[in-house]
């Protein structure tokens, strides 16, 4: 899968990426969901074209007998104790479970976390620009004739949030409601869910993984806050997302190593002599160890009859035992 792999090199190449570091991780991953945030508001559409395009949502599933969103929201609306942990669900697990993985991959797995964190930002941007081109009503905010009850604000006494969205109180005017299609709640879920399954040591974590987007999938509908094809939507982001992982680490490769290679190569060192380089040892010079020449003539060239001595040469012990003096006159020609 493309996401799976890490970052991969440019050909010819064999240097590989830098290990992330933590301050600039999450330094990146701040700028990039403030700029998604402010996109949001700015891709605020007309309320009568979103309108129009979540009932031309509703009309789909229900030609194709998919309207799950009914029994699902009448469900949790007449009981608590599966509407209450629903829109807490709602409001919480999308800005906790994503980010606690993220931290898993980049302490456990730091070679998968570059693809997943691209793989992450690249569908974040993609459900931007689907709420850009395509503003859609949620459920909730339809007439109360298509049957659908706001769950967040039925039971917004038992939370942080009001009847905008899942915005604490008094802030819903922050945040886009016409931001329904594609499903990013079910997208992020499923992103989570996908790195569980594949990275997860346990077959408790994988079972999580498998379980997470399900459980999104149904809470985003049982409170009214998508369509199923929200869902179907979020998933295909996703997808295109992932195929457009390696690409981008390819490109964003080529970058850093053109960069380092202008910017970053260390200056080669000048010339030097070798005699300039490094001193001569004396000693070492002296040594069949340290230099290939022969050892100096000690005689200066000078030749010396058989038995001739220098002055102050040390006697030698003939083998009859008798040692010869040290004045003793060399032996004539």
């Amino acid at each position: 899968m493309p996401y799976s792999a890490s970052a991969p090199q440019s050909p010819g190449t064999t240097r590989p990426g830098p290990r992330p570091r933590w301050w600039t991780e999450l330094t990146l991953l701040v700028l990039v969901y403030t700029a998604y945030s402010l996109g949001r508001l700015l891709a605020r559409g007309d309320v009568s074209r979103a309108v129009d395009h979540g009932l031309a949502i509703l009309r789909v599933e229900k030609a194709l007998l998919l309207n799950a969103e009914h029994p699902l929201n009448r469900l949790f609306t007449s009981t608590p104790a599966l509407g209450i942990p629903a829109d807490f669900a709602y409001a919480s697990l999308h800005y906790l479970v994503t980010p606690a993985v993220l931290v898993w991959l980049f302490r456990r797995r730091p070679a998968r976390y570059r693809a997943a964190r691209t793989w992450l930002m690249l569908s974040t941007v993609l459900g931007l620009a689907g709420f850009t081109l395509l503003p859609t009503c949620p459920p909730r905010l339809l007439a109360a004739g298509h049957g659908f009850v706001d769950t967040m604000a039925q039971y917004s006494a038992y939370g942080w949030w009001g009847d905008e969205a899942s915005a604490p109180r008094g802030l819903g005017g922050m945040t886009n409601q016409y931001a329904a299609m594609p499903s990013l709640h079910v997208g992020w879920a499923l992103w989570c869910g996908v790195l569980l399954w594949r990275h997860g040591r346990t077959p408790l974590v994988r079972w999580v993984g498998a379980g997470y987007p399900l459980l999104i999938t149904v809470v985003v509908m049982g409170t009214a806050n998508h369509y199923f094809l929200d869902a179907v939507a979020g998933a295909a982001v996703m997808g295109l997302g992932a195929l457009l992982t390696r690409p981008a680490l390819r490109a964003a490769e080529r970058v850093r190593i053109a960069a380092t290679d202008r910017f970053g190569r260390s200056p080669a060192p000048a010339a030097v002599s070798p005699a300039a380089a490094s001193p001569v040892d004396p000693s070492a010079a002296l040594s069949p160890r340290t230099s290939p020449r022969k050892d100096p003539i000690v005689s200066g060239g000078c030749e010396t009859s058989a038995g001739e001595r220098f002055p102050g040469q040390r006697t030698r012990t003939s083998t009859s035992g008798t040692t010869s003096a040290d004045d003793t006159p060399a032996t004539a020609r």
